[in-house]
């Protein structure tokens, strides 16, 4: 019995078959689509009840009403939404010319109220 050695040796696996037993190999490709079904379709599936597909990159909901909204309202909502977005940024850029307006007045103000001090301390002095 040795020390440091494996008595146990397992018997080797005999090498496989190359060739395959399936004729499948031989058949050209539209054959093998429709035999083996290759045509998925696009999938689809179903969340709390709405039926989604993936079309073009995107998950849409199927025809009809999908989740208490149709396709026609989600569309409007996404213009509306658009539209607001867009409003936003104008009356945010309106705002920005506003507060720009409102610093430029200050800055002259502060000026001319310097000015007038100036000028009221000059008189003083000719008095």
């Amino acid at each position: 019995m040795p020390l440091f050695g494996s008595t146990f040796s397992p018997k080797k696996t005999p090498p496989r078959k190359s060739a395959s037993l399936s004729n499948l190999h031989n058949l050209d490709r539209s054959t093998r689509e429709v035999e083996l079904g290759l045509d998925y379709g696009t999938p689809t599936m179903n969340l709390a009840g709405q039926s989604l597909k993936f079309e073009n990159g995107q998950w849409i909901a199927e025809t009809g009403i999908s989740g208490g909204v149709d396709r026609r309202e989600a569309q409007r909502l996404r213009r509306r939404n658009q539209q607001l977005e867009e409003e936003n940024n104008l009356l945010r850029l309106k705002v920005d010319i506003l507060l720009d307006m409102l610093s430029e007045t200050t800055a002259e103000s502060h000026l001319m109220e310097k000015e007038l001090d100036e000028l009221k301390s000059v008189g003083r002095r000719r008095k």
